[in-house]
């Protein structure tokens, strides 16, 4: 979730680039740096940690800006004739959290500056081929590659706009990017594939941003970039193009946002934009980890020691919330590939048992933030007793990654709303790359399967994508929200999607909701089952799903209604069913995954009906850091 901006105006470029950083903030990051054109030259300055940290650097720098006076900083100062930079808040991927791998990136001449979003897969190729033409890397980044590979094409065209079509077209995977070169110097060119990326209009000035938040409080007329498209910017002038060269019209569209509503990205609610999010955070979350055709690697700054992976005899792992719910998938996928067996428990249950752990064992402490008292607590536990322990978190320098011996990071940027969806998503994504490099790792699964399931894994954004575009939940939510009751039923992976689904509804609806492995309804749960009550079924694809069927078929005698989440193409399910949910074909062991996603999607409409504050649900915090 990385932040990109650019500035093409009569304003102090600086102070710009720096407040439309700041507005981008929410998407999370760990590095930030800009770069200007400064007469015969282009100034850069990095800083490793928060825009302070930025910001201080800029004041310190010496030779490479003039002295910044704090009207200059407030963006008060107005410079003539033309000022122009690019700026970036970088989220670790490939490369290691330091000055060298923060962005803007830069040719050996300094002449080409890119910022970059998302991941170039055919790096190595490319960086093979530009060391052997000279060019002479700085980092350990796939994105560095782009303004060699930019450079490399200047020398053979007359303009940067050429140039950069020209590597657009040798680029593979999803990104977006920006370049600024010092022989163009009034002008910015940016590409999209697959990454945000949009055009603010202002009076004699231009910007370009991954969210219109950075340039809000300067313009509200925006010009959309496509996907696969190409702009050319100045002061004053837009021009987008396709990659074979041909001109594009594009429309300005003026905008009715307030700022709160721009940092929601025009949704209604951060839990709504959080949930539209989730294709583009998974596709961080698996970004370099899955470049490899017959595998996935795991070599995060700070991951456990493969070693351990290879060896390990047990897995325990402990989370609390929507993290168990994560977990749980996890676990089945763990044990289908790996072949290890794995225990799950409440974190906040683990700490006051006497686990029996010894070093051939590994724990894996779930939590979102990093510092949910709980589980922090079983972790270190489970240090204490002899065990590895791995950590998965979202946030970088928490309690979380100094308790654990390795660090998984799921890349999801900040998620406001308190009920949880994209961090859930990536913390599945997460766990799937795991269970793949254990199974890889021991031997698990022969090679043809891992490259299969490796490819699956690969298209999990697109097919999110496709589902988000297409799910229509309305029609469901407008009959059941005022039920007083609904019950969730799965079976192996899909009891995990229908306790994540059942959590999200209480949460946010405050309606009295059960989750229940479907086999164990007989069990008591069939007695709460009347003529009022929606019974939510995980019915897709699996070597088990007739068992669901039959669950279903148990639930519609007792005259309840029956919503199913089914795959694409299964017809049979639309006969034990009211209504049905649909997500993508895929292995069925991954499609819990998907199945999740319209049941976070009806929770929220079937609250928003009931007139409720989804982002700040009663009773609830975001993070739990007390007992």
């Amino acid at each position: 979730m990385c932040g990109i901006v650019g500035y093409v105006g009569k304003k102090d470029a600086q102070p710009v680039l720096l407040d439309g950083l700041r507005k981008l903030e929410y998407r999370g990051y760990d590095s930030a740096g800009v770069s200007v054109v400064d007469g015969d030259r282009i100034a850069s300055v990095r800083a490793v940690g928060n825009l302070d940290n930025l910001e201080a650097a800029l004041v310190q720098a010496t030779g490479a800006w003039a002295a910044i006076t704090p009207e200059m900083l407030a963006g008060t100062v107005t410079a003539a004739p033309i000022t122009i930079g690019i700026g970036h808040t970088r989220w670790a991927t490939h490369g290691r959290v330091n000055e060298q791998n923060a962005h803007p990136h830069y040719d050996n001449r300094n002449r080409i500056h890119v910022v970059v979003n998302g991941i170039v897969e055919n790096y190595m190729a490319l960086k093979q081929r530009l060391i052997a033409g000279g060019a002479h890397f700085t980092s350990e980044t796939d994105a560095e590659v782009i303004a060699h590979l930019v450079s490399s094409h200047r020398d053979q065209c007359d303009t940067l706009a050429e140039a950069v079509r020209r590597s657009f077209l040798e680029l593979e995977g999803h990104y977006a990017f920006v370049a600024m070169g010092l022989d163009d110097p009034d002008t910015l060119v940016a590409a999209r594939k697959e990454c945000p990326l949009i055009i603010g209009r202002g009076d004699g000035e231009t910007f370009l941003a991954s969210a219109i938040p950075a340039f809000l409080k300067h313009t509200r007329d925006v010009q959309v970039i496509e996907d696969g498209e190409l702009v050319v910017v100045t002061a004053d002038e837009v021009a987008f193009m396709s990659p074979g060269g041909a001109p594009i019209d594009r429309e300005v569209t003026t905008i009715d946002w307030d700022e709160e509503t721009a940092e929601k990205g025009g949704y209604e609610t951060f839990m709504l934009k959080e949930i539209y999010e989730q294709s583009d955070v998974v596709a961080e979350t698996l970004a370099d980890r899955t470049l490899r055709e017959d595998g996935v690697d795991l070599d995060d700054e700070g991951a456990l020691d493969e070693s351990i992976l290879a060896n390990v005899d047990r897995i325990v792992i402990v989370a609390c919330g929507t993290s168990f719910n994560a977990g749980l998938i996890g676990r089945y996928a763990i044990e289908e590939w790996a072949r290890v067996p794995v225990e799950m428990d409440v974190a906040s249950e683990y700490r006051y048992r006497n686990p029996i752990l010894g070093p051939r064992d590994l724990v894996i402490g779930i939590t979102q933030s990093g510092e949910t008292a709980d589980t922090l607590a079983a972790m270190r536990l489970a240090r204490e007793r002899g065990a590895n322990v791995l950590a998965i978190t979202n946030v970088m320098g928490s309690q979380a990654t100094r308790d654990a011996d390795g660090v998984l990071f799921t890349r999801a940027g900040l998620e406001v709303s308190v009920a949880a969806t994209k961090t859930f998503v990536c913390q599945v994504a997460v766990l799937y790359l795991l269970a793949l490099r254990l199974a890889e790792l021991r031997g698990a699964l022969p090679r043809e399967e891992l490259v299969r399931l490796t490819g699956e894994v690969r298209r999990l954004p697109h097919m999110i994508r496709e589902l988000l575009d297409s799910m229509d939940v309305e029609e469901i939510a407008q009959q059941h929200h005022a039920g007083e009751f609904f019950l969730y039923l799965g079976r192996h992976a899909g009891r995990a999607v229908a306790l994540e689904g059942a959590l999200k509804l209480k949460e946010i609806s405050y309606i009295a909701t059960d989750a229940y492995a479907a086999g164990e309804m007989k069990h008591g749960p069939i007695a709460l089952l009347d003529e009022q009550t929606p019974v939510i079924c995980i019915a897709t694809d699996s070597p088990i799903l007739d068992k669901m069927i039959s669950n279903m078929q148990e639930v519609r005698a007792r005259g309840a209604h029956v919503i199913g989440v089914a795959s694409e193409g299964n017809v049979e399910i639309g006969e034990h069913c009211e209504s049905v949910i649909r997500v993508p074909q895929t292995d069925w062991m991954l499609q819990p995954l998907l199945a999740v996603i319209p049941l976070q999607l009806l929770a929220y409409r079937i609250a928003r009906l009931r007139g409720l504050n989804v982002d700040q649900p009663r009773n609830l915090a975001k993070t739990v850091t007390v007992e």
